[in-house]
């Protein structure tokens, strides 16, 4: 026996061959760029510092394939924020350049010193969507902090001295080698610093920068100053041995010392004299505090001093003497 298939059913059975979905269809893809999270905000000289990574997701996880506007505005705020009230009476800053993803503004400071600025962006996609404002930026700006000037680095046995001319509540000392980023390096209440992590013979650049604070945690900056290149150099010698004793032993006279501490030293150069005479260089040691003297004469009494060397060969004062006889 045969059976037929009524065109309706086959037709039916056809349609679910082929296609995977079964249902309504799907609504249009809203495509808005996700809000901004993560808008900050700095004043630093004349101008107000922002950034911002610009969105590159949809508020639906997909990416964004077509160019957004950024709409940046500045402006006051009354005690009671209303994010309405704010964006009617903001100003719209112009578009700036977008950098790795990054979106950087410069804003004057003139027309909001003496003021408590409010930052704030929406992205709006191709479309003219968007997902509303950034989380705000509030900058109390005041008069643009004083540049430092007249830096001074000098020379010393501690590390390389920097003062400077500027006023303010700190100062901010960053220091860059060779070809390296400069890298805040301390931050002091006054005009001066010794960096004694300096090494001799290398190249530094200094750059300082004043800070202010202007409430609720928050401070402005002052541009960085003029970079200030410095190389130390040994010119220090170390400090004068201490401590030396000298010992008679069957075959020599026997010298100790305490050691010396400092990081470049070379050794150490040792001094005698028999009786009363001058003092004259009989030897050179390295680091280790001691000395044997074989060089002797039964009968006779000797004088001894100690000097240290640095590694620049700039050599100490000499110790005190003291004096052995060899029976």
């Amino acid at each position: 026996m045969r059976y037929r298939i009524a065109p309706a059913l086959a037709a039916a059975a056809l349609f679910a061959i082929g296609c995977g979905y079964i249902g309504g269809p799907l609504p249009p893809l809203a495509n808005v760029p996700t809000s901004v999270k993560d808008l900050a905000a700095v004043e630093r000289g004349s101008r107000i510092l922002v950034s911002f990574t610009v969105p590159s997701l949809t508020t639906e996880g997909l990416a964004i394939r077509r160019a957004v506007k950024l709409d940046l505005r500045i402006g006051t705020a009354a005690e009671k924020f209303r994010a309405e009230e704010w964006a009617a009476q903001a100003t719209k800053e112009p578009a700036a350049p977008v950098a790795g993803g990054i979106a950087h503004y410069e804003i004057p400071v003139t027309e909001w010193v003496g003021k408590e600025a409010v930052i704030g962006v929406r992205v709006i996609g191709a479309n003219g969507k968007d997902a509303g404002w950034s989380n705000y930026a509030v900058v109390p700006v005041v008069p643009p902090p004083e540049k430092p000037a007249d830096i001074e680095p000098v020379n010393t046995a501690a590390g390389v001295h920097l003062a400077w001319k500027a006023r303010g509540d700190r100062f901010r000392i960053l220091r860059r080698t060779g070809g390296e980023s400069f890298t805040p390096v301390a931050t002091v209440v006054q005009p001066e610093w010794t960096d004694g992590a300096a090494q001799f013979g290398i190249t530094y650049s200094y750059e300082i920068q004043t800070i202010v604070d202007v409430g609720n945690n928050k401070e402005a900056e002052s541009d960085f100053s003029d970079p200030v290149p410095f190389t130390p150099k040994d010119e220090f010698p170390p400090g004068a041995p201490t401590g030396l004793r000298a010992t008679a032993a069957p075959n020599s006279i026997e010298l100790a010392w305490d050691q010396n501490s400092e990081p470049d030293l070379a050794g150490y150069r040792i001094y005698r004299s028999a009786g009363d005479g001058p003092l004259a260089r009989i030897a050179t040691v390295n680091e280790i505090p001691s000395y044997s003297d074989h060089n002797v004469e039964h009968g006779k009494t000797y004088r001894y001093a100690i000097a240290a060397v640095g590694k620049s060969g700039n050599e100490s004062a000499q110790s005190a003497a003291v004096a052995a006889a060899f029976p």
